[in-house]
Order: C-alpha cells, then sequence, then structure tokens
C-alpha cells in the first residue's frame, strides 16, 4: 500500500514537471541571452502583458523594445490599442 502512494505520487509529480517545460525553440532561444529579461522595463512590460490579459502597449514600450532588442514571445495589437504615457 505505502510504495504504491510513494509510486503514484512520484508518476503525479513527473506529469506535473513535463507538462511545465518549455519547447525545444523556447530553450534555444532562452540559453541565446545573458538574462530572462533585457532590463527592468522589460520585466515591468512582460508582468502587464501576461498570457490571457487584455495587451497594454505604449508608444514608449515599442520604442524600448527596438532599442534595447527584447526578446520572447511578441505581442501584436492595432494602431488604436496603443496607449499613451
Amino acid at each position: 500500500m505505502r510504495s504504491w502512494i510513494l509510486t503514484t505520487l512520484l508518476l503525479g509529480s513527473s506529469l506535473v514537471g513535463i507538462a511545465g517545460c518549455a519547447t525545444s525553440a523556447e530553450w534555444a532561444e532562452w540559453r541565446g541571452h545573458s538574462s530572462h529579461f533585457a532590463s527592468g522595463r522589460h520585466i515591468a512590460f512582460s508582468m502587464r502583458n501576461r498570457e490571457g490579459m487584455p495587451p497594454r502597449v505604449s508608444r514608449r514600450d515599442m520604442e524600448t523594445s527596438r532599442s534595447e532588442n527584447w526578446w520572447g514571445k511578441t505581442i501584436t495589437v492595432t494602431p488604436e490599442q496603443i496607449f499613451q504615457e
């Protein structure tokens, strides 16, 4: 009985760990950079624009992303969705 519970817990935690892994393309992109984010503004932008939430992008964000060469998943917005700071 005890080994059954241990086996179930081990299998369950393995499945959870596998489900949260990045794809090989995501790993390759991540390995290509010295840190997870390019700057503090990059972190703030990413926290403000999590998946499943409506995007909040400013002109300043767009300019900063180009100048700092941000990486990661691209957020696409229409011109009307861009807000002014």
